[in-house]
């Protein structure tokens, strides 16, 4: 299947259907994973017409925010959450071990945007009042999630800063799309997936710390070294 946001890297690699004991059935077909996590794509994410139309529908006034990237490309924008999508806030860190698992293992992502050193993924509408249940359900039934951060979880009545769909340069490497949405109706993984991916980064960021110590400067998520 091809992955929808493949905008960055050109290519695409058919995959087999992922085995998940944790949570099965969740998804069929892994999508190839074309996205520039580090900022260091010779073809940095760019929103397209399509994409930044998903966008501007989730405000009040989706014509106006039409209007001002056409005139401003480079402007960041405040969207509130809840009806076209929802956001989960991760640490940076923790948020790239999360990508590594839904590529490799998974259904891969949604858009995603890096943001004054959290990552925000964005999710189906309804993730953000049923995940939090779904990781005190795991902490309670069986101590999974004791290696999850805090995951801020924006839904109907918050909303969130969302990158320029064109990035100005250098200086806009803290606000950027690392999966940027290049179509109306895009794919948006539920509360259910996010909490595997969560999981399985959990037990990832275990078995780093006892293999060897942690490298502050590692590329955790270095697309240029993968398939």
């Amino acid at each position: 299947m091809e992955h929808p946001y493949g905008i960055c890297q050109p290519g695409k690699i058919p995959l087999p259907s992922p085995r998940c004991p944790d949570f099965p059935q969740l998804w069929g077909t892994v999508r190839s994973p074309q996205v520039d996590v580090d900022g260091m794509s010779s073809s940095p994410c760019h929103v397209t017409h399509d994409g930044a139309t998903w966008l501007a529908s989730a405000g009040t006034y989706p014509r106006s925010t039409l209007a001002l990237w056409e005139e401003r490309p480079d402007a960041p924008v405040v969207l509130p959450c809840g009806s076209a999508f929802d956001v989960v806030s991760v640490p940076a860190l923790f948020g790239r071990r999360m990508l590594d698992r839904l590529w490799d293992e998974g259904p891969g992502s949604g858009p995603v945007a890096v943001f004054r050193g959290r990552m925000l993924m964005f999710a189906a509408p309804g993730t953000a009042q049923r995940l939090p249940w779904l990781l005190e359900w795991e902490e309670w039934g069986g101590g999974r999630t004791a290696g999850i951060p805090p995951l801020l979880c924006h839904g109907t009545g918050d909303a969130v800063t969302v990158p320029a769909p064109v990035p100005a340069g250098p200086e806009t490497a803290a606000s950027r799309w690392l999966v940027a949405p290049d179509t109306r109706h895009p794919w948006l993984p539920g509360p259910e997936i996010l909490l595997w991916a969560a999981v399985r980064a959990a037990r990832e960021a275990v078995r780093i710390s006892i293999s060897h110590p942690a490298d502050q400067d590692a590329k955790v998520y270095d697309v240029s070294r993968r398939r």
